[in-house]
């Protein structure tokens, strides 16, 4: 064999720089399922599913290529594992590093070649796997590469998503016109894209296309449900694109029914309505089934061809272009010490009730709930209900981040960990968003009828009605202001503190301090 060539789980591109020169006939594919990679951190079960079902699609996708794949299968019989200081840790041939080491002594190929993984402890863990000549190719699915994102911060004191947001309009001609200027005069709709569901509820839309299971994908569902059966989440509604033909078909039904709207609703919530006029693609391009250009030019498309509005169209495309790229490049630049960084000093436990969904606080067990049956919630369930209370309570960042990065289908760590540890935790003390987003309980009934099902008043904050949201916003702002006080940004809440009176103050020092103790006690 000339060249093993390794695909990951989230390297699912049938154009991937790994396979230029491939030659059928002197080079094969290798690819592994290893349980380490569903329990380093607890994943839940239709994350765990979306990723094997979607290998297993692709593996018979190259092998009708007529390519040779190597595919090492989980099977549905238990694991053995031993505690060490508290964390699982996988009996010998359960890593990724065992089972490659196993497959190189066997296979003896002359070189292996893969594109750069996306977590960089699985890029060290392969490197210290393997002693043969070794090819990482760099990742061209993403629009910036580590060296341009690099070039972007050269000399910049800050690191903001807007400017370089800019920069990739500019470099890629996306919603341009031909005087360089931005589509429509501006480079970001965003003040047009905050509106709220009115009493009634959301507007009438089609459903999201749906996904049944095939035969292969209900295989996996049965390995899991029996290999995976101590973990938390539900496989009964797993429903998600995994082949790249599904994921353009999704592309296509998100933007004939429900682009047009995302712009209008993107931040709105309501209860008991995981998709509203969300895209479901955020999954198929982690897994990359979808390439991020077709996205875009569909959705600039839709745009030009009057199906949809340009606030909608670029505040999508902003999500893509912009976020995705921006997290990317955070993640590189500042990793490994990123993960670590607890800039709040924040050391509170997780929730049991993260993993339950077991609250009687209405917005979190609708949001934690639908999180654990689907493995999905939209960015403003993440950053505005699960991420928030977890900010306000003081939980630990990193352990805010696995529970994300196990939680969700869509969660590779290159983008789960900036998004989860530094917008909304504010784990890096700014490095990458401008402020800590807090809010009372008043942004949750705002933006959704959470607070109409719910026994706490979200404009309280004590006494034994109050919102335990709005009870930690006060205190959070009382634990931090000599620290947000330096931050221009906080200017506004910190005169809203001002205005609390001793007592108010400390009636709300002693709730929220009730409110982490229970937190901490719970079994």
């Amino acid at each position: 064999m000339r060249k093993l060539v390794l695909i990951l789980g989230d390297q699912l591109d049938a154009h991937s720089a790994a396979f230029d020169g491939f030659d059928a006939r002197r080079d094969a594919v290798w690819m592994a399922e290893v349980a380490h990679e569903s329990t380093k951190v607890w994943s839940t079960k239709p994350r765990v599913a979306i990723f094997l079902a979607a290998m297993r699609h692709f593996r018979d996708a190259l092998r009708e290529r007529g390519w040779t794949v190597f595919y090492r299968e989980l099977t549905p019989a238990a694991a053995v594992w031993r505690a060490a200081d508290g964390r699982a840790e996988p009996a010998p041939g359960e890593t990724l590093a065992d089972a490659l080491r196993e497959s190189l002594a066997s296979l003896q190929p002359e070189r292996v070649v893969l594109v750069e993984p996306g977590e960089w402890s699985v890029r060290e863990e392969i490197r210290a796997a393997i002693s043969l000549p070794l090819e990482m190719r760099e990742d061209r699915h993403f629009l910036c590469s580590h060296a341009e994102f690099a070039a972007h911060a050269q000399g910049r004191k800050q690191l903001r998503m807007e400017f370089f947001y800019r920069e990739m309009r500019r470099r890629h001609a996306v919603l341009l016109e031909e005087d360089g200027q931005p589509t429509g005069g501006d480079w970001n709709f965003d003040g047009e894209n905050r509106k709220r569901f009115g009493k009634n509820g959301p507007p009438k839309r089609q459903a999201p296309r749906p996904f049944p299971p095939d035969e292969l994908t209900r295989d996996v569902i049965a390995m899991v449900n029996a290999r995976f059966a101590g973990h938390p989440g539900e496989l009964a509604a797993f429903d998600w694109p995994l082949t790249a033909a599904d994921a353009a078909l999704a592309l296509q039904d998100f933007v004939a029914h429900r682009l047009a709207s995302f712009g209008d609703w993107q931040d709105a919530m309501w209860a008991g309505e995981p998709w509203l006029f969300h895209s479901r693609l955020s999954a198929a391009m982690n897994l990359k089934l979808l390439d991020p250009r077709q996205v875009i030019t569909t959705a600039q498309r839709a745009y030009r061809d009057g199906a949809a509005p340009l606030a909608s169209v670029e505040g999508f495309i902003r999500q893509i272009l912009g976020w995705r790229e921006y997290v990317r490049g955070i993640y590189w630049r500042f990793m490994p010490g990123y993960v670590e960084l607890n800039a709040l000093g924040a050391e509170q436990p997780l929730p049991r009730f993260y993993w339950t969904g077991d609250t009687v606080m209405a917005c979190l067990r609708d949001a934690i709930g639908q999180s654990l049956r689907l493995g999905y919630a939209h960015h403003i369930q993440r950053l505005m209900v699960t991420g928030l209370y977890a900010l306000l309570l003081g939980v630990r960042p990193r352990a805010l981040h696995e529970w994300y990065l196990a939680v969700y289908v869509d969660a590779v760590e290159w983008v789960e960990l900036p998004n989860t540890l530094g917008m909304s935790q504010y784990g890096d003390g700014g490095l990458m968003a401008s402020k800590p987003y807090i809010a009372s309980g008043k942004y949750i009934q705002r933006m959704s009828n959470h607070c109409a099902g719910c026994r706490f008043d979200p404009a309280a904050a004590s006494g034994p009605q109050a919102c335990p949201f709005t009870t930690l916003y006060w205190d959070f702002l009382l634990r931090h202001e000599a620290l947000l006080r330096q931050n221009p940004r906080m200017a506004m809440q910190l005169r809203n503190l001002a205005r609390l009176d001793d007592a108010a103050r400390t009636a709300i020092r002693r709730q929220a301090a009730g409110i982490r103790a229970a937190s901490a006690d719970a079994p």
